[in-house]
């Protein structure tokens, strides 16, 4: 059966995917993010280790580990390793100054975090339409907030100036991986991300943002004409450990 077509856009991504996967040295634990962008490189990831590449991973969603299980990826969990040599995921806005990141259109920024905060290196895969020169708009905010109360935390949102959504699926809360729900926040324009990060963290009711401040250590931007690598002062190398 022939595989569809891919879009463009999606060359780009698994182009990016491509490139951040060959960064990983045998012996590493990987960190493996969530959505369509870190499905690529799930499978680039599983096309080097069917040559030999010998790794161990940890999924940041349930769908992400069925996927790499499927592959043929090798699982392992934070019970066994405190430490993850490199993490890849994607996000879905960068912002070009400080590449701050808004993440969590997929559901997993809880887990995304985590992971990012327990890695040596993240690296953020995208293609050139995540990069923006200042996050919001049009592009909400995603902040996961406990099942009780939502309606509450809901009203204390809309009071700091967002404008949430209960997330659904279908005519039910969406519920993530870690049995939260989430409030999707657009906000015009997030002028100082740490402030906003500090607001919402210390609201009752709320579990995690997807503001990920400070996180990234390369940006992998995926574009028509080719990758590029945008690097931070996070980044380094990394062997396994």
């Amino acid at each position: 059966m022939t595989k569809p077509q891919l879009s463009a856009q999606d060359r780009s991504k698994r182009a990016a995917a491509e490139r951040a996967v060959g960064e990983i040295r045998d012996g590493m634990v990987v960190g493996l993010g969530s959505g369509s962008t870190a499905e690529f490189a799930v499978e680039a990831l599983a096309a080097r280790i069917a040559q030999g590449l010998r790794v161990a991973a940890i999924p940041t969603s349930e769908k992400t580990a069925s996927l790499a299980r499927r592959l043929g990826v090798p699982l392992t969990g934070f019970a066994d390793h405190r430490r993850i040599d490199v993490a890849i995921d994607g996000a879905d806005q960068v912002e070009r100054g400080t590449l701050t990141l808004v993440k969590g259109l997929g559901g997993a920024l809880l887990r995304e975090k985590i992971v990012a905060s327990a890695s040596g290196r993240l690296i953020i895969v995208v293609d050139e339409t995540k990069l923006v020169g200042r996050l919001g708009g049009q592009t909400p905010l995603p902040v996961e907030i406990v099942p009780f109360g939502w309606q509450t935390v809901l009203d204390r949102l809309m009071a700091i100036g967002c404008l949430p959504s209960l997330r659904l699926a279908g005519e039910q809360p969406f519920v993530t991986d870690g049995g939260n729900y989430i409030a999707d926040c657009l906000i015009a324009e997030i002028t100082d991300p740490a402030s906003w990060e500090a607001r919402l963290s210390a609201m009752v009711g709320v579990v995690e943002t997807g503001l990920f401040i400070g996180l990234a250590s390369e940006i992998v931007v995926g574009r028509s004409a080719g990758v590029e690598v945008i690097e931070t002062t996070r980044s380094r190398r990394s062997g396994p450990g």
